[in-house]
């Protein structure tokens, strides 16, 4: 045990440097996005040229230059503005494509309260979501039954739909009608309080000929910094559902396209506390598709799903309809929406541990409305589970310390004869009944609940910019004083005074200063994932307290 602890306390001080790295370059300083109005004229994007088939899926009875193409004048596009009491949004009449989406109820920071999170934006990240129809074209008449795709112009009512005081549901009807008899109206429904909206295209074919054709949903990304850590890295970039949660990283869309048929399932773009996503209803068969369009340096990431063919005859009209989702990562509205949507919640391979982790927390914090106690009762919690368990350790350190009297003797007996001190140890050892490992497994337990922990605070969205007492109003963030990291610091020079001392000087001076170490560390980390280090130490440190006097004054009765 002698030197399998300063071993130990290393590794946990690896493990915490590869964290901290992951933390800083995945949600560390990043430089702010210029304005829109301080770009140049490249950077800023474009409007999607009308004549680029690559950018969607194609019908299977069509050829990619018969993909619909409407030619209207520019100047009829315009931009729509919607909002409700928790979403800001923008759509283009170019496609009825959503090109900004803000959250006023999440701003950037607790310093900037009036600025929101923006998800979805066209003119800095190149983020759109689109959707649209394609035509097959079964009746061989070249022209009949054209159908909106992104590249078509609607029409719309006004330029901003607002939810009223007392409304709960909003609407946002968009037009477009061909030469050829088929009218589309695209329907976007809002719900007050709800992240999750319909899109539905309802097509009324008034032609001489059956119309057939099929919707596309996709989600576009312009090229992102690569953010890759060594160790334990939050995923930013695509992911869907087709009966298994997969990632794909914008990169991986170069080299392996996604093409397959799912039932169910969804698409989406995940970043740290916020995803959109095209979520199909769970009976529909969509054809799941990545795309890479444009050069260096506006490169463009695309994943999609194409539905399955519907007919309208003439006369008649049929409904296309899907969901879609910009938000916060909010795991039981989410997991209500459809099955696996909450695993974009991506707690890593600790999942099996952090997944309780934070139901436990979050059923405490529904009792005491605190996300900051409720980590001081979840570590209560843990301490509990593992009372047994540490109970058996600190005995066994603190019989180490009783004898560490007579292991100083041994180390003059034998000076540096190595071996016969090891047999003299192991004697000494089994005579006093001393596991010299038993020390070391606190240190083991705690180190995977430490990391499964450290992700719960770090992904959960519920964490964000929650306060728990006077300085500590965010507790997904650092401690701007480092008072919690203080005295976590102390705590763990009050640990040490506690254990055996280490035989060895160099070990000795090492032990001394891991707590300094760590104390740097955590300076660092997220003021919650402090809290909780902190409030271990002191139970630690008042149980070992407890067992250390009571073997002491066992072994001075008894002598």
């Amino acid at each position: 045990m002698d030197n399998l602890r300063p071993i130990l306390y290393i590794s946990l001080l690896l493990v915490l440097f590869l964290i901290w790295t992951a933390w800083q370059r995945d949600y560390g300083p990043q430089p702010e996005p210029r304005p829109a109005a301080e770009l140049s004229e490249e950077e800023v994007r474009e409007p999607v040229e009308p004549a680029r088939p690559m950018d969607m899926p194609e019908a299977p009875v069509s050829e990619a230059e018969d993909i619909p193409v409407e030619a209207v004048p520019e100047p009829e596009r315009g931009r729509i503005r919607v909002v409700t009491d928790v979403l800001d949004l923008e759509i283009d009449t170019r496609g009825g494509d959503l090109v900004r989406a803000d959250l006023p109820t999440y701003p950037v920071s607790l310093r900037t309260p009036d600025e929101p999170v923006r998800i979805l934006d066209e003119r800095v990240r190149q983020y759109v979501a689109q959707s649209g129809l394609i035509h097959d074209r079964v009746t061989g008449v070249d022209g009949e039954g054209r159908a909106p795709s992104h590249h078509a112009v609607f029409q719309a009512p006004g330029h901003e739909f607002r939810l009223r005081e007392g409304q709960e549901e909003l609407r946002v009807p968009l037009t477009w009608t061909s030469d050829t008899g088929i009218r589309v109206t695209k329907t976007y429904t809002f719900r007050r309080g709800e992240f999750l909206f319909h899109v539905d295209h309802h097509v009324e074919n008034q032609s001489d000929q059956p119309w057939v054709g099929r919707q596309y949903r996709q989600l576009r990304h312009g090229s992102t910094p690569s953010r890759e850590s060594w160790f334990l890295y939050t995923f930013t970039g695509a992911a869907y559902h087709d009966g298994r949660y997969e990632k794909l990283s914008f990169e991986n869309m170069v080299d392996d396209p996604l093409d397959k048929d799912v039932q169910g399932g969804w698409i989406s773009i995940i970043q740290h506390y916020f995803l959109s996503a095209w979520v199909p209803f769970d009976d529909e068969v969509n054809q799941l598709y990545t795309r890479v369009v444009g050069a260096e340096p506006r490169v463009e990431h695309i994943i999609g799903m194409r539905s399955e063919a519907q007919t309208a005859q003439p006369g008649e009209a049929t409904t296309f309809s899907s969901r879609f989702w910009v938000g916060p990562k909010i795991q039981e509205e989410l997991k209500a929406v459809t099955p696996g949507l909450e695993l974009t919640v991506d707690y890593g391979i600790l999942s099996f541990l952090a997944k309780p982790l934070f139901w436990v927390l979050d059923r405490i914090h529904d009792l005491v409305g605190n996300w900051g106690w409720a980590i001081i009762i979840l570590t209560l919690l843990i301490k509990l589970a593992f009372y047994k368990l540490s109970e058996t350790s600190y005995r066994s350190m603190a019989k180490m310390r009783n004898v560490q009297p007579k292991m100083q003797q041994l180390k003059e007996r034998y000076g540096d004869d190595k071996q016969r001190m090891n047999q003299a140890l192991m004697e000494l050892y089994k005579k006093e009944k001393i596991n010299p490992l038993g020390g070391c497994l606190p240190i083991l337990v705690q180190i995977p609940v430490f990391i499964a922990l450290y992700w719960v605070l770090l992904e959960s969205v519920e964490m964000r910019q929650a306060p728990w007492i006077l300085w500590i109003q965010d507790l997904s963030t650092r401690d701007p004083f480092f008072v919690l990291p203080l005295l976590m610091g102390a705590t763990m020079i009050a640990q040490y005074k506690l254990n055996p001392a280490p035989m060895d000087p160099i070990q000795q001076k090492l032990m001394m200063g891991l707590p300094i170490v760590f104390t740097v560390f955590f300076a660092f980390f997220p003021a919650g994932l402090v809290l909780y280090w902190f409030v271990n130490n002191l139970l630690s440190i008042a149980q070992q307290y407890y067992i250390t006097r009571n073997l002491e004054n066992a072994q001075k009765k008894k002598n």
